[in-house]
């Protein structure tokens, strides 16, 4: 079925995803989601708290309808209330709110066992408070709390009170999945059976994510009559959460010819705000909003994408402000590189790419994380290595660093094909290596350079986890910088000397191609 009405979206992040465990938004923070919600992402209708509930809940209330009243955006900020005349209300008209979302029992279950009503009460005292709200300039909506359940096990109470609220002076009346029991096909069947009997009333549909069913629900409640439906940034909420407001809103764009006031691209930034402010991380691959949703990780994707972009979907990132990724790893391949490249406006020799290519994958086994951040390091690193003649290398290493005892270094170096040993103690770890490597060198009669300049840096953006540059200057007659890389920054620093060690033996040598070699490198490392 292929829709065309305007459907409203209700975002309910600031009233239901509070009540997501451990999070509670700031009045200073409420305000800024407000904000952001209104007038950037263009949401129909926000939910921004429940009445009652707390001083500091009063605050966040009043901030926003504050603002709200400057901007002519308070009727569209709602608060939920309870029958409780008139303690809901006059907590609404002391916060400055306009609408009331009302919380009635939707199930029989509810009413009989948590209020110990009977029907006939609950429906008098309901309509005791909507005409309390009303004459207090209070518009009012109604949820059905516990709907789902009513309609499947009480479905004659379920809706007598819907057709007694349909003669009330009520704007909308709201469906809520309170559990997330439901089925797509039990979604698609209870809206189809009231919005047949009541055509003319507004319903709102609110899913919960048990099941993790509540998108797919959320599309049979539109295809079947709903006019609104209710969603949360990042999909937060009590238990699984309410249905993902950045995941309803593409799959009624991409699925239905439904009309939303929904501004796609300014999803993204919305949502990292909510991360912020929630606490709760967003999982990599949450659909839309995910770390890695927009990242090939293949090199056969990366290629299919360079040849006729065979592996895009409708969910094009730049629809949500985002850019798509090409991951560095171990199976990521040439494809993935170049597409990285491409972005950095860098330009490699089809041997320099291999090795390129090469050394991604050795990182990607070890597991270490591989970002477009990393690759002007890794580049570099590389053709420092492919100007330099490997006579040196550290075959092995142990090193310890105790509190109250100084680091200490087994050290195990091949050079020109013979290994030698050495233990050494020192200032710190780099310190105890190079006293190593002294000794080892002094036993050979060979002459060390003096270290004049040593620089840590790591990726823009990188994490604790990132790859450690160290850049060391040496004097060895003539300066000399060696750069080493790893995620480690001890490590990446005597990969540098290893490198030093290398050109001095090249120097020592005094072949022209080896002082040309030590050439070269001062030039790539300016």
């Amino acid at each position: 079925m292929r829709l065309h009405h305007q459907i409203e979206i209700m975002d309910t992040t600031l009233r239901d995803g509070e009540q997501t465990s451990g999070v509670s938004f700031l009045p200073s923070e409420k305000l800024q989601i407000a904000k952001l919600l209104l007038e950037e992402l263009k949401v129909d209708r926000i939910e921004v708290a429940s009445a009652r509930v707390s001083e500091g809940e009063l605050e966040g209330v009043k901030k926003i309808t504050h603002w709200a009243t400057e901007k002519g955006y308070l009727d569209r900020v709602e608060v939920l209330g309870f029958v409780d005349t008139p303690a809901s209300v006059d907590w609404l008209v002391e916060a400055g709110a306009k609408v009331l979302n009302l919380l009635t029992k939707g199930s029989l279950n509810h009413l009989v066992h948590q209020l110990k009503k009977t029907p006939e009460r609950h429906f008098a005292d309901i309509k005791k408070c909507i005409d309390y709200a009303r004459q207090k300039g209070i518009a009012v909506n109604v949820y059905l709390e516990d709907w789902s359940s009513g309609m499947r096990n009480s479905k004659e109470y379920t809706l007598s009170l819907i057709d007694f609220l349909k003669d009330q002076q009520v704007e909308r009346i709201m469906l809520p999945d309170t559990l997330g029991i439901l089925k797509p096909e039990e979604v698609a069947t209870f809206i189809a059976e009231v919005h047949a009997t009541f055509p003319k009333v507004h319903f709102d549909f609110h899913a919960h994510n048990d099941y993790d069913l509540s998108v797919a629900n959320v599309l049979e409640a539109v295809k079947n009559g709903v006019k609104g439906v209710h969603s949360t940034i990042n999909g937060l909420g009590e238990r699984a959460g309410n249905a993902p407001l950045e995941s309803v809103a593409a799959a009624l764009s991409d699925f239905t010819s439904t009309k939303l006031n929904i501004q796609e691209n300014k999803i993204y930034r919305v949502s990292k705000l909510v991360e912020q402010f929630s606490g709760l991380h967003i999982p990599s691959n949450k659909p839309v909003v995910g770390e890695n949703v927009f990242t090939q990780t293949a090199g056969i994707h990366a290629d299919g994408d360079n040849k006729k972009n065979l592996y895009f979907n409708d969910l094009l990132p730049e629809r949500f402000g985002r850019t798509r990724k090409y991951a560095l790893g171990k199976t990521s391949g040439k494809a993935n590189i170049l597409k990285n490249l491409m972005e950095l406006g860098i330009s490699l020799e089809p041997d320099e790419l291999t090795k390129v290519t090469q050394k991604i994958i050795e990182l990607g086994d070890r597991k270490e994380r591989v970002t477009t951040e990393d690759l002007p390091y890794i580049i570099s690193d590389v053709l420092q290595n492919n100007s330099i003649r490997k006579d040196i290398s550290i075959e092995g290493y142990h090193m310890t660093h105790s509190k109250g005892l100084k680091p200490t270094v087994q050290l195990k170096l091949n050079i020109l094909g013979s290994s030698y040993e050495a233990h050494a103690s020192g200032n710190g770890q780099f310190d105890s290596f190079m006293l190593a490597v002294q000794e080892i060198y002094q036993t050979l009669g060979k002459k060390l350079p003096k270290l004049t300049d040593f620089s840590v840096s790591i990726p823009p953006g990188g994490k604790t986890d990132a790859f450690v540059e160290t850049v060391i200057t040496w004097d060895y007659g003539r300066i000399i910088k060696t750069k080493g890389l790893d995620s480690d920054q001890t490590v990446a620093a005597m990969m540098a000397t290893e490198k030093m060690l290398n050109i001095i033996e090249q120097i020592t040598l005094g072949t022209t191609e080896n002082t040309n070699h030590g050439n070269e490198y001062r030039t790539a490392a300016r």
